[in-house]
């Protein structure tokens, strides 16, 4: 709706990100405004430190607030770590009449029943995503609402996650003073932000790359298929860095950031770069290209993994859109190629900017992609609970309709029951008491 505002929280790895929108006349998203914070207290995408990250949370919720002139209080959140899993599951429901329209109440009781799948101790339901309906054996629809028919059935994709990280994120949020208005998988909130329709339609992987882990969601026919987390992201290269070049880790993770490439080939031998030693010491020299060859190695891995989820997925030869990298690994030079060189699919940087108006060119980066997909999914909550609110209603006024309808026909009926049988009895009365005046009649003498 119009002057609609909607705050995404990403709580990440490296960083926890506010950003607050609003959806102009056109559709896109005009952001108020944004906040950032170092995130102090999540370790791959796991809140490990309570204290810590409800800090976090709080600095960068007081920044967002004050660039945006907004009091926040209602957040939509993501949700990550290699704790995430999926499944596909099978719903059915058998409704009373074929001659009544499928709603959208029809479809939100199928998901209300998949919420209710007894699930391993310690696990949860996240979401529940609908592929394609059956309508009376008639299968492939994407959308029956409008169909008739008495026997519906839904193929979903469900994502479950552990009971104590979604309660750690939530209990973060509410401390921080804030409600938890919905909670979505991040790798789906950054596809919102970077993937087309016709990408999704086509075929597509999304690999997000973080700085805890990589997130992978395959898209194909226009609906999610296969969600993974690689347990892996920028910060073990940060690691790896440190370790191969000897040196302190916000040293490594400015070399990756600045000077860092996916190719070792990209780089000449007599590229160097000089470290401030410590302490008085002499500064550390750093080969450009030895830099890239740990980096690539890692990458390598990395990739690998991902490569192993696309195969197992059953979609590999499926995918027209290929590969959209995104995420702050995606600003890593050079990975393009090498995800091309690798895979043999088709590549490109996911950036959100295909959703927001102008003036929001620092949002832009492939960095703050779930942050931007946080807030195009809390506009797509609000409107489909309001169409769920109105589905609901109609189904309720259609039952009060159909109730006094035969309510009415029942009386109709009594009253047209009721004059025949007033009319039957005075027919009666009337051929008994013609029968007694012509009988009365004959006995009388003739004058």
């Amino acid at each position: 709706m119009e002057n609609e505002i909607v705050v995404g929280l990403d709580i990440g790895t490296t960083k926890i990100c506010t950003i607050v929108g609003r959806r102009n006349e056109f559709g896109k998203i005009d952001i108020l405004g944004y906040g950032k914070s170092e995130s102090l207290g999540v370790t791959r995408g796991v809140v490990t430190n309570i204290v810590n990250t409800i800090a976090s949370i709080k600095k960068s919720i007081e920044e967002a607030s004050g660039r945006s002139d907004v009091d926040i209080h209602n957040v939509f959140v993501g949700i990550a770590g290699q704790h995430i899993k999926s499944l596909q599951h099978h719903g059915m429901r058998t409704r009373s009449s074929s001659d009544d329209e499928i709603t959208q109440a029809d479809i939100d009781a199928i998901v209300a029943d998949m919420y209710k799948l007894a699930m391993p101790p310690g696990e949860e339901i996240i979401h529940v995503i609908p592929q394609e309906y059956i309508v009376d054996n008639e299968i492939g629809i994407k959308n029956p609402i409008g169909m008739s028919g008495v026997r519906l059935e839904a193929n979903c994709h469900i994502i479950t996650g552990q009971v104590t990280a979604a309660k750690n994120i939530y209990k973060c949020v509410k401390r921080a003073g804030l409600t938890t208005e919905g909670l979505f998988l991040e790798p789906l909130a950054s596809s919102e932000a970077v993937l087309t329709e016709e990408e999704k339609e086509a075929g597509v992987v999304l690999v997000d790359i973080g700085g805890g882990t990589t997130d992978i969601a395959i898209f194909q026919d226009g609906v999610i298929r296969h969600t993974a987390v690689i347990p892996f992201g920028g910060n073990v290269i940060t690691e790896d860095i440190k370790e191969g070049c000897a040196i302190l880790k916000n040293q490594a993770e400015l070399l990756k950031v600045k000077f860092g490439s996916a190719l070792a080939d990209k780089n000449q031998e007599n590229e160097i770069v000089s470290i401030p030693g410590l302490r008085g010491r002499e500064p550390k020299e750093i080969s450009l290209k030895n830099l890239a060859s740990i980096i690539q190695a890692r990458m390598e891995e990395i990739i690998e993994l991902v490569y192993q989820e696309i195969r197992s997925s059953g979609y590999e030869k499926k995918l027209i859109g290929g590969i959209v990298i995104t995420g702050g690994g995606a600003q890593l030079k050079h990975i393009v190629q090498l995800v091309e060189y690798l895979t043999g699919m088709d590549t490109r940087i996911g950036y959100p900017n295909e959703h927001l108006a102008k003036g929001a060119d620092e949002l832009k980066s492939p960095m703050y992609a779930t942050g931007v997909g946080l807030v195009i999914k809390g506009f797509h909550e609000l409107e489909r609970k309001r169409q769920s609110q109105l589905a609901s209603q109609q189904t309720v006024t259609e039952t009060g309709a159909r109730n006094m309808a035969g309510k009415s026909a029942k009386e109709d009926k009594a009253r047209v029951a009721q004059p025949t049988e007033d009319n039957n009895k005075r027919g009666f009365i009337k051929s008994i008491l013609e029968k007694i005046f012509d009988e009365d009649d004959s006995d009388q003498p003739l004058t």
